[in-house]
């Protein structure tokens, strides 16, 4: 099995692109994630470090796909899926740090699976959704929860920067067809707090994306966060989150020092 993303080697000072093949414990310079043709020869994996390797225009979370959360979050099954947007600015990649805000609350972990869009996807049906999928890889889309419930709707709850870490490589969808299979993990101090199967997601992933593409357009490189499973709950500064898909690999986040926000103004100013 190989996986495509971006690396970088510290002695040599250079970031590429790569297809790492786990077998060989080999990482081949490629001209991108898109254009996965092999460009150079090869590097030691275990003198690399994974880097970020998506810039999406957009950020599609799915709320409520899995009856675990539901329950745990004593709702109703939804009728159809529920999407939002994650701001572009919120993606970090592995071992990089989530910071925490100023008074925001309760900030809480949930980790995803997420599906990579290869190509520009619009009304797209459900049987044909798959050939649209660059892959899957690991995130951890990052909520403030108590902004959450206040606001109602969940924009700015999710969309502050370091809010979702992805990697720390991408799963071609054509290397694992049966993406039902999926198994998804989440750690939180290395203690186990999260375990799911796509197969358990209310909406599966083709239909979300038909769904998803009725809506808006795709282009190369956007994201849909697909829904987390029970078992979310805070992170805290200095906690270590590991989301981890058994046939991808392990996501790994520290939690940073909090943000410094300035005091919203108690007064409205009155427009001229």
């Amino acid at each position: 099995m190989y996986y495509l993303g971006k690396f970088f080697h510290p002695r040599k000072k250079l970031a590429f692109y790569g297809h790492y093949d786990r077998e060989e414990n080999l990482v081949y310079p490629i001209e991108s994630i898109f254009y996965p043709n092999k460009t150079g020869s090869p590097f030691n994996f275990n003198q690399l470090h994974p880097l970020l390797c998506i810039e999406p225009r957009k950020i599609i979370g799915i709320g409520k796909n899995y009856k675990s959360h539901i329950k745990e979050f004593k709702s109703e099954i939804p009728s159809e899926p529920i999407i939002f947007l994650k701001s572009p600015e919120s993606i970090i990649g592995p071992e990089e740090r989530i910071i925490l805000p100023n008074d925001v609350g309760q900030v809480d972990y949930e980790g995803e699976i997420a599906v990579v869009i290869k190509k520009e996807a619009e009304n797209v049906s459900e049987e044909k959704a798959l050939d649209y999928v660059l892959g899957y890889t690991c995130a951890n889309d990052i909520t403030a929860r108590e902004l959450q419930k206040k606001d109602g709707q969940w924009t700015r709850a999710k969309g502050f920067k370091t809010f979702c870490p992805v990697g720390p490589w991408i799963l071609p969808a054509t290397e694992f067809p049966k993406f039902q299979n999926l198994t998804l993990k989440t750690y939180v101090n290395d203690k186990p707090v999260q375990f799911a199967k796509a197969s358990s997601m209310v909406f599966n992933i083709p239909y979300l994306i038909s769904f998803v593409t009725r809506v808006m357009t795709l282009y190369p490189g956007d994201i849909i966060l697909t829904g987390t499973p029970s078992g979310v709950g805070p992170i805290k500064r200095n906690y270590k989150v590991a989301v981890e898909i058994e046939e991808i690999g392990t996501l790994i986040n520290r939690v940073g020092g909090e943000l410094s926000i300035p005091k919203q103004a108690t007064t409205a100013t009155k427009s001229v």
